[in-house]
């Protein structure tokens, strides 16, 4: 693929991840087995979609879908520490079983705000779902649990596999640790 060219290296190739994201389903699977309530999985937009979309199928439960697009970043790589929602969701979430399905967490800041705004929305559960996490990277105001996680990554600046550099890189199937003179421009 021509951007692969901007990578450094591959960091988690597109076989690894699709193995992890059939065990993660299969996780969640096991969980709620014995529940018969639907799970609302809400998809944090725009970087969640190929995650959320490749894991939805390989849960055997009933599962709702909604979305929300919350903004931190702009085209840096660093979080602006605002949150701002840019879609909330469409629909109530009031005594259901809510899975957050994330592409990447990384200062928590941004996920520790949405958390809290869920939470008070009187979720029946809440529990969160991230492709990658960068502890090391956590802020010290984040208190953020994960409890389904595909991988832990080193503090990289890491695209593909619809995470994105100021749009770009998001239809790459592997994830990749990005050149850093492509995002110090």
């Amino acid at each position: 693929m021509i951007l692969d060219n901007d990578l450094e290296k591959i960091l988690i190739s597109k076989e690894q991840i699709q193995k992890r994201v059939a065990e993660l389903g299969q996780m969640i699977t096991i969980e709620y087995a014995k529940d018969p309530d639907p799970i609302v999985l809400v998809c944090i937009l725009k970087g969640s979609v190929v995650f959320f979309s490749d894991l939805m199928r390989q849960i055997d439960h009933d599962c709702r879908l909604d979305f929300m697009i919350v903004k931190s970043y702009g085209a840096g790589t660093d979080t602006s520490g605002n949150v701002r929602f840019v879609k909330d969701l469409d629909g109530s979430i009031t005594g259901k079983h809510v899975i957050i399905v994330e592409d990447i967490i990384d200062s928590g800041n941004t996920l520790t705000f949405l958390r809290g705004n869920l939470i008070t929305r009187g979720a029946k559960t809440l529990r969160i779902c991230t492709l990658l996490d960068k502890p090391d990277r956590r802020s010290p105001r984040s208190n953020i649990t994960v409890d389904y996680c595909g991988f832990t990554i080193p503090n990289e600046f890491v695209v593909g596999y619809g995470l994105d550099f100021d749009e770009k890189y998001r239809n790459m199937p592997d994830i990749g640790i990005l050149k850093p003179e492509v995002y110090r421009k």
